[in-house]
């Protein structure tokens, strides 16, 4: 993918040889590799492969492969769509699950840093924009008034 951002060890950086490849038409066939596939095809045989879910997609679906799964993508069709954050904060959260999570689709600078508190470790930004511009995104506020996966307890606990 293009414009990737990663966070390693809590930095971001940007990715230059990412080995995913983003599944979105399945009528082109599949190509070797590791594939990011939508969750009805991933469903069909479920795999040692990434699995992205749109909006409209149950997490809890993933429940009983989350132990096998390397990346999950979570998808915005636009950025007015904010229902990846809640799947991501019960992935992380309600379900446990600690592999990669990735925004894909509608990816801005603007919403990295709360994707970052919502527990999305890799951003995949909008392919017309700077990744290195995204950069400056995730390093958003300095000081968190509420709870998020990063830090669960509200500022007033953490006195």
């Amino acid at each position: 993918m293009n414009n990737l951002l990663r966070l390693e060890e809590g930095v971001a950086r940007i990715v230059a040889d990412d080995p995913w490849v983003l599944i979105r038409d399945l009528e082109a066939g599949l190509p070797a590799g590791q594939l990011i596939l939508p969750l009805t095809r991933w469903l069909e045989s479920p795999q040692p492969q990434g699995v992205w879910l749109g909006p409209d997609d149950e997490v809890e679906s993933l429940k009983p492969w989350l132990a096998q799964l390397p990346l999950i993508a979570l998808d915005f069709p636009s950025f007015r769509d904010g229902r990846a954050y809640s799947q991501a904060y019960l992935l992380r959260t309600r379900l446990g699950w600690t592999g990669e999570l990735r925004a894909i689709g509608d990816v801005l600078r603007d919403q990295l840093s709360h994707m970052r508190q919502c527990g999305f470790d890799s951003f995949a930004v909008r392919e017309d924009k700077s990744a290195e511009d995204a950069l400056k995104g995730l390093a958003g506020m300095s000081v968190l008034y509420g709870r998020s996966v990063i830090e669960p307890r509200p500022l007033f606990r953490r006195r």
